[in-house]
């Protein structure tokens, strides 16, 4: 079993908040993920998306094309309305040779909505898992059937949020439906990462390693801010740079026999946070924790 170590654009480039970074050549984000000693890069915004365009992109910075976030919106529409919408991102990734389809429920969320407070998060009534649990697991069959795994992303500002949600989701989606398991957002959700790798092992299909800036984030709370008001104030950081435990990560992904993508992933504003430095630092750290727990890097 091995890993592979991958890096998200949004730290040099926000899809969410395209005045961080916005006017970032492509290039550059693609130069310091290679020289940082990244395998591969997640889906942006301003990526071509065209397989022979990105394929050609990528190509010269030897990245390969890890997937990229979905928005899912599954409690408005049904399974066949999704599929039909999600062709040309799941083409795209089948035609790179992308092997998870990341996804997240967005038809009700507050996570790129600067003037929504991230307290006003929505929530699920009991009666309605049931019915989104079922059209998820329809979901990730279909996806399955099309050679991808399936990793819901739990995230800030979305239904699936805390551990209470995490647990509906677990029990009304069927063990096709993986997880996305992020460090950060399960910290700053209420829950340990490391928890819902040991709850569910099967299902970790994707990793996201962020650290957490945990007194930034309370100030947040306490001021009524929204999600992107927490990234602009530094609630995220690269692993290493604030207080959570990667040697812990990485002891729980090497229990379970994890094989897949490890992705540093830490939206900052690249003018305060210098992406290429951050990025290194994420992946030094992350490296030197695999080594140590026994996680084999893939040649």
């Amino acid at each position: 079993m091995t890993i592979r170590f991958g890096v998200s654009p949004i730290a040099w480039i926000n899809d969410d908040m395209p005045e961080l970074g916005g006017d970032t050549p492509l290039e550059t984000v693609f130069a310091d993920a290679h020289d940082a000693g990244f395998a591969g890069i997640e889906l942006g915004g301003k990526f071509p998306r065209a397989p022979e365009a990105l394929r050609a992109a990528l190509s010269p910075y030897e990245l390969a094309l890890v997937g990229g976030w979905y928005s899912t919106e599954l409690l408005t529409r049904s399974v066949d309305e999704e599929i039909e919408a999600l062709q040309a991102h799941l083409g795209l990734l089948k035609a790179m040779g992308s092997q998870v389809f990341i996804a997240a429920e967005t038809s009700n969320a507050v996570h790129s909505r600067r003037g929504v407070p991230l307290a006003s998060t929505p929530r699920l009534e009991s009666g309605q898992w049931q019915r989104f649990g079922t059209r998820l697991s329809d979901l990730a069959e279909y996806v399955a059937g099309e050679g991808l795994r399936f990793a819901y992303h739990h995230h800030l500002g979305t239904v699936v949020e805390r551990e209470e949600d995490v647990r509906s989701f677990l029990r009304e989606t069927s063990p096709q439906v993986g997880f996305t398991v992020d460090t950060g957002h399960a910290a700053l959700g209420g829950f340990d990462a490391i928890w819902l790798i040991e709850q569910a092992p099967g299902r970790v299909a994707h990793v996201h390693c962020k650290d957490v800036r945990r007194p930034v984030f309370e100030q947040l709370l306490a001021d009524g801010g929204s999600f992107l008001d927490g990234v602009l104030a530094g609630m995220f950081t690269a692993p290493g740079d604030g207080s959570l435990d990667f040697g812990r990560v990485m002891k729980s992904l090497r229990a379970i026999d994890y094989s897949g993508w490890v992705i540093v992933e830490a939206e900052q504003d690249p003018a305060i946070a210098d992406p290429r430095r951050y990025a290194i630092m994420g992946i030094q750290t992350l490296k030197r924790e695999a080594a140590l727990h026994g996680l084999e890097e893939a040649a």
